[in-house]
């Protein structure tokens, strides 16, 4: 197992000088300045930022966040929203049960616990969707607690100061270990941060930025020549690849969607309906079996989509017709779909004025 190579409180003190000066601004952030004026964060934006953060960059999540906390500004608000009203402003970040166990979590939160946050790892942990990292990272950030908080960008710099060999996946738990050496009981709440922000502009995937880096003095991934070739990865496995048929019904302006079942992927979400999705392509025949009404479908093109575990290529057809239990939406609301039927609906629907 690598070894941290240099007295932990040298590199952290490095670190977070670098912060104190390089602090990202982020909407959900207290600033170091700001934190050693006393002021401490929100731990409902502390939660909300993370649960959106955990599959999506900053980037995406921010609009997403600033939207939530314009509508919903506690979590008492959130938790007395209706649940198709949260599911339908998710829409685009992805892995939908995150935002079920986001109401659950406000909701729980709101009712059982006052509206007020555990303020212990352990307590985090007990809340719906809160897992072990997501926990670590409220229980550093809101509470300035000295949790061991490890995402993708500080596994990246550890992998590198310590030149991990291990491999990743198998190499998380040594990443985690070697990270642990790090937390400490001074400013836990900025460590977390500067470690990940160090990953996130300058310790970068492909071309680290190592004359701007505060560890460069101690990376022995530096040292050897090839800090990009670190954390070292198994070779890509192919994901499966299914199909899938999509049906885009219209009635003049509106287009028939159905809501998925509340279990499963993109439970809960509306949807244009489907076809099951099967490892083999559908023919024609078989596509227009399974549509969910009598009509005149026409083919409207392939769209492809990949999720974490798997790739899909929904055929699409339109027609103009009604199926039982259609619920009829504008075209301006179709935004609230998945990106995957937003997708198969854009290659359907010709865009206004063409």
């Amino acid at each position: 197992m690598a070894v941290v190579p240099t007295p932990p409180a040298k590199l952290r003190a490095a670190i977070l000088a670098w912060y104190d000066q390089n602090a990202r601004t982020l909407p959900w952030r207290i600033g170091p300045a700001a934190r050693a004026g006393g002021h401490r964060p929100d731990p409902y934006r502390v939660w909300l930022s993370e649960i959106m953060l955990q599959q999506t960059t900053v980037p995406h999540a921010t609009p997403y966040f600033l939207a939530f906390t314009r509508r919903w500004p506690t979590v008492e608000a959130l938790a007395a929203a209706p649940e198709g009203e949260v599911t339908a402003a998710w829409a685009g970040l992805g892995y939908y049960a995150r935002a079920r166990n986001l109401i659950a979590c406000a909701r729980h939160v709101s009712r059982e616990l006052g509206g007020v946050f555990p303020a212990t790892e352990e307590g985090l942990r007990s809340l719906p969707g809160v897992g072990p990292y997501t926990a670590a990272a409220i229980a550093a950030i809101a509470f300035d607690l000295p949790a061991n908080v490890v995402d993708g960008n500080v596994e990246r710099v550890i992998a590198r100061v310590c030149a991990v060999e291990t491999a990743l996946p198998a190499a998380k738990s040594e990443l985690s270990a070697l990270a642990a050496a790090f937390v400490g009981d001074d400013r836990p709440g900025d460590w977390a941060q500067a470690l990940m922000d160090l990953g996130a502009s300058v310790c970068a995937p492909a071309a680290p930025l190592c004359g701007r880096c505060p560890a460069a003095f101690a990376c022995r991934a530096r040292a050897g020549g090839a800090p990009e070739s670190y954390p070292r990865r198994q070779p890509r496995v192919d994901r499966p690849r299914r199909h899938g048929v999509a049906y885009v019904l219209t009635r003049g302006d509106l287009v028939g969607l159905v809501r998925r079942p509340a279990r499963g992927l993109l439970g809960g979400m509306l949807a244009l309906p489907t076809s099951d999705w099967r490892a083999e392509p559908w023919p024609d025949a078989g596509a227009l079996d399974a549509a969910p009404a009598c009509a005149d479908w026409r083919f409207a093109g392939d769209v492809d989509h990949v999720f974490t575990h798997f790739a899909l290529t929904l055929r699409v057809f339109r027609a103009e017709g009604d199926f039982p239990g259609a619920i009829w939406t504008p075209r301006a609301g179709l935004a609230a779909m998945p990106s995957v039927f937003l997708k198969a609906a854009r290659a359907a629907l010709p865009a206004r004025g063409s």
